[in-house]
């Protein structure tokens, strides 16, 4: 089904842009957690690479992508060395960084879920691996990272809500036959756009009705 989408060698940049973006933030939160060199390649490969590692795993892709494309595993290298180097620049950079960082989980969360169909999982598997594939990486660069993840501070900007939608209609369009390079694009779109809309109106998920918490807020 990917291969009827898009074409090869365009899924592969797409793939590499997106995995490049999110190893970009893996290695700033590295400068901000003052890791050396070694920190700083650990985070970015593994917040470029760990939601479709994770995901190739489950639903038995292996080896994983990640481990039989070398361009896959360069990719988070550069993006250190680029960090390393120039990280003042690139933080000036941020919001170019979170375009892009957008369009990847966009790409990704739909990616995802047709990957997991196309192994035989049902919709509902296959919208969950989506998302994962779009959020895990994050997740894990912030468990190394000791932080709580991203996408469940409530202090947030929205991050899986993005991506459950693009995920959710990718699934729609598979359960109805209707996905093809136009709907597939339109659900990777859906989800970009809400993440910058997010990044812009700082849009956040309800908390619990009528919270009455008296845990400090950090």
């Amino acid at each position: 089904m990917l291969q009827q989408l898009f074409s090869p060698s365009l899924l592969h940049a797409l793939d590499l842009i997106g995995i490049f973006a999110f190893a970009i933030s893996g290695a700033l939160l590295a400068v901000r957690k003052n890791f050396d060199v070694f920190g700083l390649a650990v985070l970015a490969e593994v917040t470029g690479l760990g939601g479709g590692l994770f995901r190739d795993l489950v639903i038995g892709a292996v080896p994983p992508a990640a481990f039989t494309d070398l361009g896959y595993f360069v990719t988070p290298l550069i993006a250190t060395v680029l960090v390393f180097f120039f990280h003042p620049h690139v933080e000036r950079l941020q919001r170019g960084v979170n375009v892009f960082d957008a369009a990847g989980l966009g790409l990704f969360c739909v990616v995802g879920t047709v990957k997991a169909h196309d192994y035989g999982l049902n919709l509902a598997s296959s919208a969950a691996l989506g998302l994962v594939t779009a959020v895990g990486g994050g997740v894990l660069r912030d468990v190394l990272a000791n932080e709580v993840p991203s996408l469940l501070r409530w202090d947030r900007d929205l991050y899986a809500v993005p991506a459950i939608v693009g995920a959710t209609l990718t699934a729609l369009c598979l359960r109805f036959d209707t996905l093809n390079p136009a709907t597939s694009a339109s659900a990777a779109v859906t989800a970009f756009l809400i993440r910058l809309l997010a990044l812009r109106y700082h849009w956040r998920a309800p908390r619990a009705w009528q919270r009455r918490s008296s845990v400090r807020e950090e």
